[in-house]
């Protein structure tokens, strides 16, 4: 183990870090510093380039260390790290491959992340890690796993959602070695003790992401739309199927049927950079006649964000899956934008529906189109909903609600 001083200095692991949706990410980071954690930044790669967006993002990839590509000093080191585990190390690394529920493909592929974890567990010793806090439950989770198994330091997870199958197989090993958890939301608390009961460590809680009531914050009233206003409706989210960008299309193509100059925005970018889903998206914008009403934005930063926030009447999103941080809806909440939302996911734990905000079926445009309607033309239940949001997030979805139990939980492990 790391011989400094100070007792939490953690690894901080995300995947494709600074990414488009990292923004919470970069909040929990710097509530762990403001507690008096030492942070070290790790991740697994760069990256696409135009999903670089934030003003912060060329500080924070400047900060942090990657585990690809490999240079061939990193050759050495990780040669050193499987020599120093010894073969009670290499053991316990293949019998936790041979015991993972996969195919024999699958198993290949989790051995092969066993360089990785070597390498992780170099830069741990390298930069005085005591931990490793894994904001994923992904294949990053397998590579802290394995570094564990190596000798390395000790590791969390945090599941951000919609499930616990969104982040693959092995989730009972992954969980299993980790020292603590934390759960976005009651309902993936849930789900883990239903499939995963035995595996789950002792130390684990809900404690969602959310949002800098600092920043998100309003600079002039909310103005409810009136006419002969075009109607301006606010999307963010990256470019993915799950995110449901096309029934939201649809639904402002209703409204623009129902005799209003709707207007739709969205900022996000596909994990491509602009070659993958996008493209589907265009397609379908075109095909269904609406290119002079649907603006695709690409990544945007924090400031580009809170201006589209500010040029809209309402926030909406199709999702056919969400977590329940949905963070972009929880930020529009915080900015006292009316929102509404798909009821999928755990959207309930942030959202009262009607009281707060307003939750729709998935793939229903038509009553995602008549709730949007209904918002426009009621003025005070514009403001309502957007006066209650804000009180919502600041009662229950602080940004340093999760950087405090991870603190805490430091402080229980690390003695």
């Amino acid at each position: 183990m790391p011989e400094s001083a100070d007792k939490k200095v953690i690894g901080y692991l995300v995947p494709e870090f600074p990414g488009q949706t990292h923004i919470f990410l970069w909040r929990e980071y710097q509530a762990l510093i403001d507690l008096g954690v030492t942070v070290k930044l790790v991740s697994t790669r760069r990256p696409p380039r135009k999903v670089r967006s934030h003003d912060w993002s060329a500080h924070a990839e400047s900060i942090t260390s990657y585990l690809l590509p490999f240079s061939l000093s990193d050759i050495g080191v990780i040669s050193g790290v499987l020599l120093k585990a010894g073969p009670s190390g290499w053991v316990n690394c293949v019998r936790a491959v041979l015991r993972a529920r996969m195919t024999a493909k699958e198993k290949l592929k989790l051995a092969g992340m066993i360089p990785f974890a070597a390498k992780l567990a170099g830069l741990a010793r390298k930069q005085g890690w005591h931990h490793v806090h894994v904001a994923s439950c992904g294949n990053t989770a397998n590579i802290a796993m394995f570094s564990t198994l190596l000798n390395g330091p000790t590791y969390s997870l945090a599941l951000l959602g919609p499930r616990l199958s969104t982040y693959g197989p092995n989730q009972d090993q992954k969980w299993r070695h980790a020292a603590f958890g934390l759960f976005q939301s009651e309902q993936l608390y849930a789900e883990a003790k239903e499939k995963i009961p035995d595996a789950l460590p002792a130390l684990v809680d809900v404690a969602p992401v959310g949002v800098n009531l600092d920043v998100m914050k309003r600079q002039s009233p909310y103005l409810p739309w009136q006419p002969p206003q075009s109607p301006r409706i606010y999307c963010c989210g990256r470019l993915n199927q799950i995110k449901g960008h096309t029934y939201l299309i649809e639904a402002v193509r209703l409204l623009r049927e129902k005799g209003l100059d709707a207007k739709l925005s969205i900022a996000g970018e596909d994990e491509k950079g602009g070659a993958g889903y996008r493209t589907v998206i265009e397609a379908f914008i075109k095909d269904h006649g609406m290119s002079d009403h649907v603006e695709l934005l690409g990544a945007v930063s924090e400031d580009r964000n809170r201006e589209g926030y500010g040029a809209a009447h309402i926030y909406a999103m199709g999702s056919l899956d969400e977590a329940a941080g949905a963070v972009a809806a929880m930020e529009a909440m915080a900015m006292e934008w009316p929102v509404v939302m798909s009821s999928v996911g755990a959207p309930s734990e942030p959202i009262e529906d009607g009281v707060d905000a307003v939750l729709v079926p998935p793939k229903a445009p038509a009553e995602q189109a008549e709730a949007i309607y209904e918002i426009l033309m009621n003025p005070d239940l514009a403001v309502k909903l957007g006066q209650a949001g804000r009180a919502k997030i600041a009662r229950k979805f602080s940004h340093r609600r999760s950087a405090e139990k991870i603190n805490e939980f430091l402080n229980r492990i690390l003695v």
